[in-house]
């Protein structure tokens, strides 16, 4: 793991985190549903023929400061349809919050970047939100959101959805980091991209020789925005004597893009026993990766055995620990999947811990024939 030192400049696109990750789904009202009950997240906002919106429906899902938004088209010609056509559900929009929507798409279209959506200023009862987006990686695009002046429950069009199906919530916070998959020989061309256009810092680098297994290997570097509020982690594949997971995700989304997002929450061990319970499916991590943990990582707050329960991984930087665990594929195709993150102090992101993660997806590429 190799830390990058850069020259830090002006930020000309201060970012205040990330407002909302938008997915494109085969059926946005029965994945609600599954977030709801797996996740517990909570009914917020929808819009859809009853508000006015003829094409298309998108229901708002938050828990914290989480908001997903579940979007499906209405009709065969409907441009999402390509979309979900060649790349199964997936995520569109990752939406990021900023003092000034239209000033953040001058300065990096300005810098180089292609425009997604011209800036829009929309109004309602509830006050203003200003959009405006670029793309990014594959068909993934960076919507710039300002809220400041905004009262509703999302934004306009929307109106508040109520429930009476009300999951309890899993503690889940925040998004950590979203981590995208770029093809063969992209990465640094990606990495150049946030630092061009975005003002973003490498302030992470893996190599295959760091990141490999018997079978495969992959590259990856972590980008930061000048707050630290945002990063995006970017892989991509290297050679190995067989298909590595990067290359397995690339095969099956048909493109570049998110692999995983990964959840903040400050109890991993409570929250991973109720999403277990609630059906949530994770990972496995071998016994014999618990034997030598602690001389490893050194001395943690937590209880081993449930650690090994549960095949939560640790894993340690010069500020303090993690523990983190990844869900399986949440749809059919073997693509976007989830990280439970929990940090006490560490800012990494479970370096030690590649190994033991590849192998158990390995063991999944393998059951599904992909390996």
């Amino acid at each position: 793991m190799a830390e990058t030192n850069t020259n830090i400049t002006p930020d000309f696109l201060p970012l205040n985190g990330t407002d909302h990750v938008e997915f494109y789904v085969g059926n946005a009202k029965q994945a609600a549903h599954f977030y709801k009950t797996a996740f517990g997240f909570q009914s917020t906002a929808y819009c859809g023929p009853e508000t006015g919106v003829r094409d298309r429906v998108s229901y708002v899902l938050q828990q914290n400061k989480i908001r997903f938004v579940l979007t499906t088209p209405l009709n065969s010609k409907h441009e999402i349809n390509q979309h979900l056509a060649k790349h199964g559900d997936g995520v569109k929009i990752l939406a990021l919050l900023v003092d000034d929507a239209y000033d953040a798409f001058e300065q990096t279209t300005k810098r180089g970047a292609k425009p997604y959506q011209e800036p829009k200023t929309h109004t309602d009862e509830f006050g203003t939100v200003k959009t405006s987006g670029i793309y990014t990686y594959g068909e993934t695009v960076h919507l710039f959101v300002e809220r400041k002046d905004y009262t509703g429950p999302f934004m306009p069009g929307f109106k508040k959805w109520e429930s009476e199906y009300n999951p309890a919530p899993s503690n889940l916070l925040y998004v950590d980091h979203c981590v995208g998959n770029v093809g063969w020989n992209r990465m640094n061309e990606v990495v150049k991209w946030y630092e061009d256009v975005m003002g973003f810092r490498n302030i992470l680098s893996f190599d295959d020789k760091q990141i490999n297994t018997e079978y495969s290997a992959l590259m990856s570097k972590v980008m930061s925005n000048g707050n630290g509020y945002v990063k995006f982690p970017i892989n991509e594949p290297a050679e190995g004597k067989k298909k590595s997971q990067i290359e397995e995700y690339l095969d099956f989304y048909e493109d570049e893009g998110v692999q995983h997002v990964a959840i903040a929450t400050t109890d991993i061990i409570s929250t991973v026993r109720d999403l277990k319970s609630r059906g949530v499916e994770f990972l496995r991590t071998p016994s014999t990766y618990y034997q030598d943990l602690i001389s490893r990582v050194g001395i943690i707050d937590e209880d081993l055995k449930p650690l090994e329960e549960l095949g939560i991984l640790v894993d340690r930087d010069d500020e303090g620990y993690l523990l983190q665990i990844f869900t399986k594929p949440l749809e059919d195709r073997p693509t976007l999947f989830f990280e439970i993150i929990q940090r006490k102090g560490a800012k990494s992101f479970g370096a030690g811990n590649f190994k033991a993660l590849f192998e158990s997806i390995e063991r999944e590429q393998a059951l599904r024939g992909n390996l």
